[in-house]
């Protein structure tokens, strides 16, 4: 009797952690589009007794989207995962490094402040294979390495930060159905584009909504337009010199992009509203045009975070969907340019559960289970595409994995008083009807200020 009482016991024991193991896991290993010979590969990886601490950018649905992406690195490996976050855990990440007491793991999206942490010897260098495998594996591969390579407190370059969750701003949206009565295609080259933008005004319509607004922040959707025109008309390396104050904001380069931006916004018959109405228009407000009856315009160059202030009920892919802001077939060794961000998980206190955990990133089911629960887009190209939550992840994924540049937002990159001040405010100024070279110039000179 004992002996069954014993036995029924343990068998309901095991049971009980069978079920709890199940439903920790929120997508069951051996179902849906996932890799799950990875998960099989990581439960080979003892980290049983071992604390892994993580600390990152991700809070409310965000943080329980990264915690299913956590719980298969917990289930697999043993480790004890805490992971945690701050309002204002930029300044927090900065002060536990310079404390001596670090995450083992801290993600930024903030290059530029990776690389200080990098330069006071804050961050532990990765491993030429990790940087190989970005290379080899990531749309546009030696973009994100170069993205993630810093000089170190020695001085020496190396590969500290390793990209996961990707952002992506160069898009354009429009209304399917709009497209289709007016007999409108998807342009495929800058030139196309610009050539329907003048049909669109020779029918009658506005191709562009453009707004500006964004209280405090009022200016910056024209700057990532300016850094759109820069990727598509020069080289990558410009880009970068520019972003350092190495190619000026009063060269020809730089100009001609900010003058090819006006050729859009300062253009009346090409903008809903007016070039007047460019700069007073809410960035949220904006691609309202593209669903009124008849349509106000055709076109709202923005990134992939702006459904959220489309109507309440659009559907994306049936009511409004987008394309690639395309680059011009008279240079094409640009090739395919993309702008976006993007979140870098860097080593701050070494380990080896902090190692495992970046072997980890790089499996495609790590990626996966993100963009099956939403808000996530990978350039990694060995994903199952079919584990995005839906078709319009789908093909931003896509853009991100096929691209062959990818640079992040330049304004971010710049000093706070530029990319966050004189960037802003000269492109208010400039479609305002400051010129081009004057717009340049005065930008220039305050960074030339900058003790």
């Amino acid at each position: 009797m004992k002996l069954r009482l014993a036995l029924s016991a343990a068998l309901f024991a095991m049971a009980a952690a069978t079920s709890s193991f199940a439903a920790d896991l929120k997508y069951k290993p051996g179902e849906g589009p996932f890799h799950w010979d990875n998960f099989d590969a990581l439960k080979k990886v003892d980290l049983k007794g071992e604390t892994l601490t993580i600390f990152g950018p991700w809070r409310g649905d965000d943080e329980a989207h990264i915690q299913v992406v956590l719980e298969y690195f917990r289930q697999a490996t043993g480790a004890d995962v805490k992971y945690s976050s701050s309002e204002n855990y930029e300044q927090q990440a900065v002060i536990d490094t310079e404390a001596g007491s670090p995450a083992n793991i801290t993600i930024l999206p903030q290059p530029g402040l990776l690389a200080d942490l990098a330069a006071k010897g804050h961050l532990v260098p990765l491993t030429a294979d990790d940087a190989k495998f970005v290379t080899d594996n990531y749309g546009a591969g030696a973009s994100w390495v170069s993205l993630g390579t810093y000089k170190g407190k020695d001085g020496a370059p190396a590969f500290y930060a390793f990209p996961y969750k990707a952002d992506l701003k160069s898009l354009v949206w429009y209304s399917p159905e709009n497209f289709k009565d007016a007999g409108y295609k998807i342009p495929q080259t800058m030139e196309e584009l610009i050539a329907l933008s003048d049909q669109i005004v020779k029918d009658g319509g506005k191709p562009w909504c453009i707004g500006l607004g964004s209280g405090g922040a009022t200016g910056w959707p024209a700057t990532d337009w300016v850094e759109d025109i820069m990727l598509r008309t020069q080289p990558p390396e410009a880009y970068d010199k520019w972003v350092t104050n190495e190619l000026k904001f009063d060269s020809p380069e730089v100009v001609a992009a900010i003058d090819t931006f006006g050729q859009f916004a300062k253009n009346d018959a090409y903008v809903d509203g007016g070039a007047a109405g460019v700069a007073s228009t809410d960035f949220r407000d904006s691609p309202k045009g593209l669903f009124s009856s008849p349509p106000k315009c055709y076109m709202h160059r923005q990134a992939s975070f702006i459904p959220s202030f489309f109507p309440e009920g659009t559907k994306v892919g049936e009511d409004a969907d987008f394309f690639y802001f395309p680059p011009y077939a008279s240079k094409p060794e640009l090739g395919k340019p993309v702008l976006g961000a993007g979140t870098l998980f860097a080593i701050t206190k070494d380990s080896k559960a902090a190692r495992a955990f970046i072997d980890y990133l790089k499996m495609p089911l790590s990626h996966e289970v993100f963009m099956k629960d939403g808000g996530f887009l990978t350039p990694l190209k060995s994903v199952n595409q079919d584990a995005y939550i839906n078709d319009a992840a789908r093909k931003q994924g896509e853009i991100l994995s096929t691209a062959t540049t990818f640079r992040f937002d330049g304004s971010d990159l710049m000093p706070g008083k530029i990319g966050a001040g004189a960037f802003w405010t000269g492109m208010v100024d400039f479609v305002g009807g400051k010129s081009a070279a004057d717009t340049g110039a005065a930008i220039q000179k305050a960074w030339d200020e900058i003790k």
